[in-house]
């Protein structure tokens, strides 16, 4: 039987925000020579290393946001717009943490109107017979793509810890299937990505909702037999009930022009760390060095 390639997908954004807040909090910027901020960006780096070094992956993508505005704005004026701006300290290392990531060899995918969450969605449809994928985020949205072949690593604590979910856990857990987690973040809404969902209905009930009708038409087709306070909540707002859907749903057809062997990972050469740490980053080429002996 032939081993299936083990693709990680990895939430590049997620990984640098999460970087650089971690040692934002403690002053801890890391300037390069020439005083350019690096945390982020060293963070992001020493993260992807040690989870390929733990996961022991044979492909490797990085995914990224390309840009605040994408066409969920287009859809709602309101989409993220209650995100505060990145940091001052922040704005050189997006670009940084893309060079750097091509610097070790890894290859990176944004998409101009687009999310990262759409990029992986997208690999995954592309790929979910010819490998196994797993990707490594914070962002809980990511659930709805679980499926036999795919696995979401959730960022737990420092490079090692994570939370994993596989469909069987998902479905344990939620008692809905994993493309339906879109339409219970439809009822309940998402503060951190600015839409609303029905005003009065929380997580709970919208799982509820969904485990007991299966979807939005479901539950507005069985709106006659529900509590009259949820009826009235969700008639008065079926028109954000459904623009709600449409945000919260990732979108998985975006072409990927590239094939999994062009994602293959090559053995690190030492002369990359001493590359890597010429250009300033110190504390990637230790790190590097201390797992890829």
């Amino acid at each position: 039987m032939t081993t299936k390639p083990h693709l990680l997908i990895v939430d590049g954004m997620a990984l640098l925000f999460r970087s650089f807040f971690a040692s934002a909090a403690m002053n801890q910027f890391i300037r390069l020579d020439d005083g350019t901020p690096s945390n982020g960006v060293q963070g992001f780096a020493r993260h992807v290393l040690t989870a390929q070094n733990l996961m022991q992956p044979t492909h490797l993508a990085v995914c990224w946001d390309m840009g605040a505005v994408t066409f969920r704005n287009d859809l709602y004026d309101g989409y993220k717009a209650n995100r505060p701006a990145p940091p001052e300290e922040m704005l050189p290392q997006f670009d940084m943490a893309k060079r750097v990531s091509e610097m070790i060899g890894w290859q990176n995918f944004g998409t101009q109107g687009l999310e990262a969450d759409d990029l992986i969605g997208s690999m995954i449809e592309k790929w979910k017979d010819d490998a196994q994928i797993t990707v490594i985020s914070g962002d809980k949205d990511l659930l709805q793509l679980l499926n036999p072949s795919t696995k979401i690593a959730f960022t737990k604590k420092g490079y090692t810890e994570y939370d994993v979910y596989t469909e069987s856990r998902f479905v344990e857990e939620y008692g809905i299937a994993p493309k339906q987690f879109a339409e219970v973040k439809a009822f309940m809404g998402d503060t951190s990505d600015g839409y609303p969902g029905v005003k009065g209905i929380g997580p709970k009930t919208a799982l509820q909702l969904i485990q007991n009708h299966g979807s939005i038409d479901g539950v507005l087709e069985a709106l006659p037999t529900l509590k009259p306070g949820q009826r009235i909540k969700i008639s008065e707002n079926e028109a954000m009930l459904r623009l709600s859907h449409q945000l919260a749903t990732i979108h998985c057809e975006v072409p990927i022009d590239i094939e999994l062997n062009q994602l293959a990972l090559s053995p690190y050469a030492p002369e990359l760390f001493d590359h890597i740490e010429q250009q300033g980053y110190r504390l990637i080429a230790k790190h590097a060095r201390s797992i890829y002996k």
